[in-house]
């Protein structure tokens, strides 16, 4: 089952249950992915790595407003957005704790024959699609630098 189908049946689940914070999460992703293939073309289906990365933008974009409306001492609204966003996360892959994502690293640098700083770049775009949805951009492109040297 895709990820699109999986949420469309959580969303009738959701309302069946009249579970209103769950609903419009499952209704935003449920958008989000309509949008996303609208800007494919007519009659496009989005393939999971899409469909991950559409989930990581939503979750995201929640964890970015709640981190303001906590700022701005709004705590209605700061825990809106972390519910929403801790339901959009259990569609996503879990994610790799420090020593999986250091011994991934080191399998694609071997991978990759990299030899140094100046060798990032390739590192970084074979991690990036290897790694998508179980790591975060910035964790990988640290855990990089570091076993690289930089």
């Amino acid at each position: 089952m895709s990820l699109t189908d999986q949420i469309a049946a959580d969303l009738i689940a959701a309302m069946k249950a009249k579970d209103t914070a769950k609903l419009e999460a499952l209704r935003a992703a449920k958008t989000a992915f309509i949008l996303a293939r609208s800007e494919k073309g007519a009659g496009s289906q989005l393939n999971p790595e899409e469909e991950l990365k559409t989930i990581q933008k939503l979750v995201k974009q929640r964890k970015e407003s709640a981190a303001i409306y906590r700022e701005q001492n709004r705590p209605d609204l700061y825990e809106k957005e972390e519910v929403e966003a801790g339901v959009l996360e259990k569609y996503l892959p879990a994610k790799m704790n420090d020593d999986e994502l250091t011994a991934a690293v080191k399998s694609i640098i071997e991978k990759t024959g990299a030899s140094g700083p100046s060798d990032m770049g390739k590192v970084m775009g074979s991690a990036s699609k290897e790694l998508a949805g179980k790591a975060d951009g910035r964790e990988i492109a640290a855990k990089v630098k570091q076993i690289l040297g930089m």
